[in-house]
């Protein structure tokens, strides 16, 4: 199932594109300015944004720039024909397509596939995590192998979605649930305490001093990260 998120202002837009990708293919989220878009991305494993331009707090613009500094997921504008410009630079800082409004259903659906075939089917989303690096541990995941300083460990396959997920948001702060929901893929309902088990193995299997940590840290009160 692919993770769509849906970026605008005005509710009845979101609404509409909402029915128009109603699917059992895709599990669909909803902002209503930039700020809640990125909120949205970090916390969650987005294959797709429809974002439009003109919006409060943090515009479109503004919000794709951000985007592109740690993600390379695809972004479809949402323009009016007046924001042609805008609609120019936003292609220029990253942006992937757009449409314009209103919007015609067929249109939507059609370049929504054609950004995730490419995205999904064609190698972008490999290119992304194939390999990461954080110190002296390497992680492929193509391989699904993870070493450190060239010695291979072995990592169970939730050790290693945890690695991976820390891996590709370096230096942010997850939540014990914000991690269970982007590695288990659904809400932690109490079971937080399922990551600090797994966080304490990772440490005893990459960490030289798993009690004085150079890599895997907690952040007393708010999570954990990776630097």
């Amino acid at each position: 199932m692919y993770n769509i998120l849906i970026c605008d202002d005005e509710k009845d837009i979101v609404s509409a594109l909402k029915i128009y990708l109603a699917s059992d293919e895709y599990n669909l989220y909803e902002a209503f300015n930039g700020r809640e878009a990125l909120k949205v991305i970090d916390e969650n494993d987005i294959h797709l944004v429809l974002l439009d331009i003109m919006m409060p707090e943090l515009d479109g613009i503004q919000a794709i720039s951000r985007i592109r500094e740690k993600h390379n997921i695809p972004v479809i504008f949402l323009t009016a024909k007046s924001e042609d410009t805008d609609m120019i630079l936003g292609l220029n800082m990253g942006a992937d397509d757009y449409i314009t409004k209103p919007f015609n259903p067929v249109e939507v659906m059609a370049r929504v596939k054609s950004q995730l075939r490419r995205y999904m089917v064609l190698g972008s989303a490999l290119v992304k995590n194939s390999s990461l690096s954080v110190g002296d541990i390497s992680l492929d995941d193509m391989a699904k192998e993870v070493t450190l300083m060239g010695e291979k460990v072995n990592l169970t396959p939730k050790e290693f979605g945890i690695l991976k997920f820390l891996m590709e948001n370096k230096g942010t702060v997850f939540s014990p649930a914000q991690i269970y929901h982007g590695v288990w893929k659904e809400n932690a309902f109490g079971a937080e305490g399922t990551v600090a088990v797994h966080i304490r193995h990772l440490r005893e299997k990459l960490e030289i001093d798993p009690e004085n940590p150079r890599h895997i840290k907690v952040v007393w009160g708010q999570g954990y990260k990776i630097e």
